[in-house]
């Protein structure tokens, strides 16, 4: 579980990245990288981040001790 937990962090942060371009610039790293915003493979991307962010909600309702394991 620790490794899943890692690599939707580090998705999830990918993503809030990817955000902060858009909000600042103006520009969608994402889709830049993969043919456009409704490009299939940007699609999957986004799709998986916001996976990821779910999985990342179950993070404040575990025990603290499982965390640190």
């Amino acid at each position: 579980m620790k490794i899943l937990d890692r690599i939707a962090l580090f998705l999830l942060i990918v993503g809030g990245v990817n955000w902060g371009l858009v909000g600042i610039f103006g520009f969608d790293l994402v889709a830049y990288l993969f043919g456009g915003s409704a490009g299939f493979i940007s699609r999957i991307i986004y799709t998986l981040v916001a996976l990821c962010a779910v999985w990342c909600i179950s993070l404040y309702f575990r025990n603290s001790r499982m965390i640190e394991e």
